[in-house]
């Protein structure tokens, strides 16, 4: 259910109670003897039995773990979903929901996508009998002249890494759904159940890295899978204990610990993500800027549509060559250049060299990641000093008429 209240930028109204769910959904001091508030790290790898098979709810912590049990619990009641999985790494999450098909099917796969899943599927899940097709899903037509009897998973990304193209999630469910037992996975990395629930929109899975927002501190690797079928629950299950691929508990902790400031983050993230989008679409050094939360954005009113907002990520393309990118980069002093986002800290990068360098170059150019597309991963300084740092930066690249070195 949504709050009634009519949103800012004219999104989706939030989610009701995301925050009171986030602080203590899976929480509860009562699961501990010592009635701890905050939720204890269980390191222990394993636990007594009364009897032999007659355990307290955890026998091996590959198994199960009370730390990632409360993370767990509270991912899922964020998602709108009845069940959540916690993995070692967003890639550990997507590799063990492809274990759930078999040599000779299928995946659809978003073409413009986070370049670790395209390497996965493009190098090592082929290698398995897969079969790999790239296809544009936000253009819906295609994805459902791409579908084949052998189609049995279809995997997007929406906003996509790295030029943010949106994909209609509820349109996509129902092409997807109509034509068989195939599984729609929902990558919602970029946007966070704070900002999007593609469970309420007809996804199987959302899955999502956590290293990223869900965390939102740059000190945890982590994937996370959320489901409402029970039947895709046991078998997701049975394969995270089965290929191992799990979180520690210290990570479970401090990711669990992230989720309690949430809500307050993607705010600030939206706020600012607005602002820098702003300043840069009004500079002349820049050629073009993808922000969903522009009206400029080309499907801004899916956004709109779909999402109770935007988070801090923003692509443009610098005006010039490749030289006048890294002038800019080398310039920022806010801005890190560093891959990954969805931390506290502002950072930047380069996704032809750096994200998605992995990706074929005709691929890349087709997608339009090209050598002055640059990827800001806004975090939660202030504002103007966030504006200030870009504005010196693109000064430096394209130095105003006149000026003299």
């Amino acid at each position: 259910m949504q709050e009634k209240d009519a949103s800012s930028q004219g999104f989706l109204p939030h989610f009701q109670h995301f925050a009171t769910q986030a602080i203590h959904v899976g929480q509860e001091p009562e699961q501990w003897t010592s009635r701890a508030v905050v939720p204890l790290i269980s390191l222990s790898t394993t636990f007594k039995q009364a009897a032999p098979g007659q355990h307290s709810g955890f026998e091996y912590s590959r198994s199960g773990n009370p730390t990632r049990n409360c993370l767990e619990k509270a991912v899922a009641a964020l998602d709108g979903a009845k069940y959540c999985l916690a993995f070692a790494s967003g890639l550990a999450a997507t590799v063990t929901i492809t274990h759930l098909l078999k040599a000779g099917d299928q995946i659809i796969c978003m073409d413009d996508v986070y370049g670790g899943t395209n390497r996965y599927f493009r190098q090592v899940a082929s290698e398995f009998g897969l079969k790999i097709s790239f296809v544009d899903c936000s253009k819906i037509k295609l994805l459902e002249a791409a579908i084949t009897p052998e189609t049995k998973l279809v995997w997007i990304e929406t906003p996509t890494n790295p030029v943010l193209k949106m994909t209609d999630i509820e349109a996509c469910a129902h092409i997807v759904h109509k034509r068989g037992d195939i599984i729609l996975v929902v990558d919602n990395t970029f946007m966070s159940p704070y900002f999007q629930r593609p469970l309420a929109l007809g996804a199987d899975i959302c899955m999502c890295s956590a290293t990223k927002y869900m965390n939102g501190h740059s000190d945890v690797v982590m994937g996370l899978v959320s489901v409402n079928c029970e039947r895709l629950h046991n078998r997701l299950r049975f394969l995270q204990n089965s290929l191992g691929a799990v979180p520690s508990p210290l990570d479970c902790y401090l990711c669990n610990r992230g989720l309690k400031t949430l809500h307050v983050r993607m705010e600030k993230h939206f706020k600012n993500g607005m602002a820098v989008a702003q300043f840069l679409e009004s500079n002349p050094g820049v050629e073009k800027v993808i922000y969903p939360g522009l009206p400029s954005y080309p499907q801004h009113e899916l956004a709109k549509r779909q999402c109770t907002g935007c988070t801090g990520m923003i692509t443009f393309y610098i005006k010039g060559t490749l030289q006048h990118a890294e002038i800019f980069l080398k310039n920022l002093k806010l801005f890190t250049l560093a891959e990954s986002l969805g931390g506290f800290e502002s950072l930047v990068e380069l996704p032809a060299i750096m994200t998605h360098a992995s990706v074929p170059k005709n691929d890349r150019d087709v997608l339009g990641i090209s050598d002055t597309l640059i990827r800001l991963s806004v975090g939660l300084e202030d504002e103007k000093d966030l504006l200030e740092d870009l504005d010196q930066a693109l000064k430096a690249a394209h130095p105003p008429s006149g000026s003299h070195n």
